[in-house]
């Protein structure tokens, strides 16, 4: 490098990235990864289902939310959500009248899953820390997937 010739600077991580990176720290044990990777979902359906039957404006109003928030974040991300939770909707659609007694019960369920996976990893939830982690957990599950399928998000 000669006298004129100034260094470039290291790119900043995207914020996804920053956000990902700090999530994966309390999420590496596998026993712990794997129930994530089944209650992430099964968290983001019951809480769908909870609002849809308080009312389904209110449902689509947290997806409608939840859809901006992954935007700001990445173009791929935003697109396998909103597939994601147009199979969410589906699903809470499907459950008819039992709604709310389902959706209760995958909550319930689900939580009492990632306290057992967080007991095992030694670390709490980071949305303990801060409630975005509950939008960034379902973006760790795809990252991981993303990964094995070779998908740069």
């Amino acid at each position: 490098m000669n006298s004129t010739t100034t260094p470039t600077p290291a790119a900043e991580p995207r914020r996804v990235d920053q956000l990902l990176a700090h999530y994966g720290e309390s999420h590496q044990h596998p026993t712990n990864e794997l129930i994530h990777f089944m209650a992430i979902p099964l968290i983001m359906l019951s809480l769908v289902g909870m609002l849809f039957a308080l009312h389904p404006y209110v449902a689509y109003a947290f997806v409608a939310a939840s859809m901006v928030y992954y935007a700001r974040l990445s173009l791929v991300f935003l697109l396998t959500m909103m597939l994601g939770s147009v199979l969410v909707l589906a699903l809470v659609h499907a459950m008819g009248a039992m709604v709310l007694k389902l959706s209760v019960v995958i909550f319930v369920g689900a939580w009492i899953m990632q306290f057992v996976g967080h007991k095992l990893e030694g670390k709490k939830p980071s949305f303990f820390e801060d409630l975005q982690y509950l939008w960034v957990g379902p973006l760790f599950v795809l990252s991981k997937l993303f990964i094995k399928l070779g998908i740069r998000w």
